[in-house]
C-alpha cells in the first residue's frame, strides 16, 4: 500500500478529525491530500485538502460526528492554528461509503 505524502500539518489536522469522529484510525479513509504553502504579510501557514472515504453501514453518523459544528471547532494542535475550515457536501457511494472533502487553512503559531 501507498502512502500519501503529507505536511506535519495536514496530518495533525488529519489525527484532529478522526478524533472528532471518535473512531479508530481504520474507519476514516484519506483517499487524497493535498497541501500548498501560504502567506500573508505577516502569517506563514498552509492551505490543505483532504479527501476522505468513510466506509460501513454506519458513516452517515461518522461523518456528521466528525463536521458538526466543524466551523466553529477549535483544535489543539501544537505549533499550528486552524484559522479556516469547511467540509463539502458529503457524497454517498452505492457500497454505502461516504465520501467528504476537507478544506482547511494552518498558520504557523510564532
Amino acid at each position: 500500500m501507498n502512502r500519501i505524502q503529507m505536511s506535519s500539518a495536514a496530518a495533525a489536522l488529519l489525527r484532529a478529525l478522526i478524533g472528532r469522529a471518535r473512531v479508530t484510525r481504520d474507519r476514516i479513509l484519506l483517499t487524497e491530500a493535498e497541501s500548498v504553502d501560504w502567506r500573508s504579510l505577516t502569517l506563514t501557514g498552509e492551505r490543505h485538502v483532504l479527501q476522505l472515504r468513510v466506509p460501513g453501514p454506519d458513516s452517515k453518523s461518522i461523518v456528521e460526528r466528525m463536521c458538526a459544528g466543524l466551523e466553529d471547532a477549535e483544535f489543539s494542535i501544537p505549533g499550528v492554528i486552524v484559522a479556516d475550515i469547511t467540509a463539502g457536501s458529503p457524497v454517498p457511494a452505492l457500497d454505502g461509503s461516504i465520501s467528504i472533502t476537507i478544506e482547511a487553512l494552518t498558520v504557523a503559531e510564532d
